[in-house]
């Protein structure tokens, strides 16, 4: 399969680079071809623009030449696979950004009935897996009475998009963490990645 592994962490000697850097070897050494997207290293410009705003729903011209390159790595891809952490209970900004710029409409869904009020219809029919590899600082009971929002939107938002029941792979506490466990979970990752 072609992987489009997708990155959100400013620290190359993070451990989340750490999780970033054994998923895309574990993929490639089990043949798969690999695209890999550092968001922070090509400084991806998170921020969606007022005329991109303005022009969302004007299927295609709301593919602007800034995310075109983004739009057509999406769509050569078979697979997805999203390696962040989880900052205040949510996606980095830079990741969050690069959904509400690359995610519009015409690219990941289409509204049939050709309003806003019709029924979402996804259109990266491509892509047949989604992972997401992430780490936590908070405790996964913490994390659990706050609402999981990264976890539950991951699962709800990977079905709804790609019709498709994620593998969300996470590391809660890591912070407390011994380095056995710390290696434990990027085991796991080369694990899934080398299977998947």
């Amino acid at each position: 399969m072609r992987v489009h592994v997708i990155h959100a962490h400013p620290v190359e000697t993070s451990f989340n680079r750490a999780l970033f850097n054994a998923a895309v070897d574990s993929l490639a050494k089990a043949g798969h071809s690999v695209d890999a997207l550092n968001l922070y290293d090509e400084e991806f410009p998170a921020v969606l623009t007022r005329e991109e705003r303005l022009g969302y729903h004007e299927v295609p011209d709301n593919i602007t030449p800034a995310i075109a390159p983004y739009v057509e790595r999406l769509r050569a891809a078979d697979a997805l696979v999203v390696v962040h952490p989880v900052w205040n209970y949510g996606y980095p900004a830079i990741l969050k950004g690069y959904f509400d710029r690359v995610f519009v409409p015409g690219v990941s869904f289409t509204m049939e009935g050709g309003d806003d009020r019709g029924r979402l219809v996804p259109c990266l029919t491509n892509i047949r897996k989604v992972a997401f590899i992430t780490s936590y600082g908070g405790n996964r009971l913490r994390s659990w009475v706050m609402g999981d929002p990264p976890r539950r939107l991951a699962m709800r938002w990977g079905w709804a998009t790609f019709r498709s029941r994620p593998r969300y792979l996470a590391l809660y506490d890591m912070n407390n963490c011994t380095p056995n466990r710390l290696e434990g979970f990027i085991d796991n990752v080369r694990t899934e990645m080398s299977a998947f």
